[in-house]
Parts: C-alpha cells; sequence; structure tokens
C-alpha cells in the first residue's frame, strides 16, 4: 500500500522519472525565446504537449522554479547599485573589482547566485536557467501563483490511445471574460395582478376618508345653530324682563 507517498509513478523508476520531469520543465522554459531561424522551433511559445498525468506532475514543478526566480530577483536589483559599466578585463573592471564595491556587488548577489545554482541542478540547462531568472521572474513579478495552466485536448495519444493535455504559461493567449450589462426587469402578470389590488384598497380608503369627512361636517353644522338658537332664546328672555 502506497500510504502517505505523494506523486504519480508513470510507469518509472524514481530516478527516471525525475530526469523525465527535469527535461520536460527545460522544454517548456526553452520555448518562451523562439529562434526563427531554427526549423525546430516550437508551433507555440511557452507551450509543450503531453500526456494529462505528466502534466499535473510538471506542474508544481515549474511553478517553484518560478518562485524560486522571482524572490531572488530583489537580491538582482540590490547588487546592481554596486555593480559597474565598464567591460571585463579593462583597465577600470580591474579597479572595481579589487575595491570595496565589488565586496559589496558579491555580497548582494549572493543570495541570487545560490538560487541560479539550485535552479541549474534541476534543470541542467544554462539557457533555460538564464530565461527562468531573466523574463519568467520579470513576467510574474506581480503574480501571487498560477503560473502554468493545463488544457485538455480531444484528440488521444497515438499508439496507446493516452488523454494528451497542453501545459503553458499563462500571460499570453488569454481568454478576455466578458462582463455582460444587468437584464432589464420586465414586470410579470404576477408583480402587474400584485399591483392592482394594491390600487384598488388605495382608492377604497380614499373614499373612506371622503365619507367620514360628509359625516362629521353635519354634525359641526348642527352644533353650531343650536349654539346659535340658545344665545337667541336668551336674548328674547331679557327682552320679556
Amino acid at each position: 500500500m502506497r500510504h502517505r507517498l505523494r506523486g504519480r509513478k508513470l510507469g518509472r523508476s524514481h530516478s527516471h522519472r525525475k530526469a523525465m520531469l527535469n527535461n520536460m520543465a527545460a522544454s517548456l522554459i526553452r520555448t518562451v525565446r523562439i529562434d526563427e531561424d531554427d526549423p525546430g522551433r516550437p508551433r507555440t511559445p511557452g507551450r509543450i504537449v503531453t500526456t494529462v498525468p505528466k502534466a499535473k506532475e510538471l506542474r508544481p514543478m515549474v511553478e517553484k522554479l518560478i518562485t524560486l526566480a522571482k524572490k531572488a530577483r530583489p537580491h538582482e536589483e540590490r547588487a546592481e547599485e554596486f555593480a559597474t559599466t565598464a567591460e571585463r578585463n579593462t583597465s577600470e573592471w580591474k579597479s572595481w573589482r579589487e575595491s570595496d564595491q565589488w565586496q559589496q556587488w558579491a555580497a548582494a548577489r549572493a543570495p541570487a547566485v545560490a538560487a541560479r545554482r539550485r535552479a541549474f541542478s534541476i534543470l541542467r540547462d544554462d539557457e533555460a536557467v538564464d530565461i527562468l531568472f531573466d523574463e519568467l521572474a520579470d513576467r510574474f513579478i506581480d503574480r501571487p501563483g498560477g503560473y502554468t495552466r493545463i488544457v485538455r485536448i480531444a484528440a488521444r495519444r497515438l499508439g496507446d490511445a493516452g488523454e494528451q493535455a497542453l501545459i503553458e504559461f499563462v500571460g499570453e493567449r488569454d481568454r478576455v471574460r466578458r462582463q455582460s450589462a444587468a437584464p432589464a426587469v420586465v414586470p410579470t402578470s404576477a408583480d402587474e395582478s400584485e399591483e392592482e389590488p394594491a390600487a384598488e384598497d388605495q382608492a377604497a380608503a380614499d373614499d373612506n376618508e371622503e365619507m367620514s369627512r360628509d359625516e362629521t361636517a353635519p354634525e359641526a353644522e348642527s352644533a353650531e345653530e343650536g349654539a346659535v338658537a340658545e344665545s337667541a332664546d336668551e336674548e328674547t328672555e331679557e327682552t320679556k324682563d
């Protein structure tokens, strides 16, 4: 039982599987830089086609290498402050090489050099390491992760009919997400039927208010007439006296 054993065997031994993934990672990184005069150049830059299990095993390996290159980028920028623009083996370069400025440059660049050596121990390809640290690190410097994508291909592999997929770097040939406007709200028959009873209730309430006003008006008039009649009776009694 393979308890607590991560990864796919891919039908190979450990050393064979490790060498295969290292070569695939170097091949994927080298496709970023295309030579137009090379007859064997890749059809699409930054993309290779392989089987789905191999692509799933390759993806975390490549993304860790890109993260390693991104971490080395600040050290390289800090070392540029102490670098010189003189050509190698010139008198100016030799004087810089013997100065304290070179010591500061070497100390600032040491972590970046260690990262490059670590990447080379995996890729075993100078060109792939240069592309990784000089191009891909700057390309994904503001991206927190997810530097590659896997897209399944409908066509099966010739021979064993294995399921194929392409693995490529993101940032190019990305799908544009269209943001559609919010749909207009059209009142339905149910909403109209709810609005009609509400209008009828409001009309009935208005009628009741008018009726109550009409009923209270005669009462007020009768009260005023009674007060006038009482005052008239009092005046007649005073005249009689």
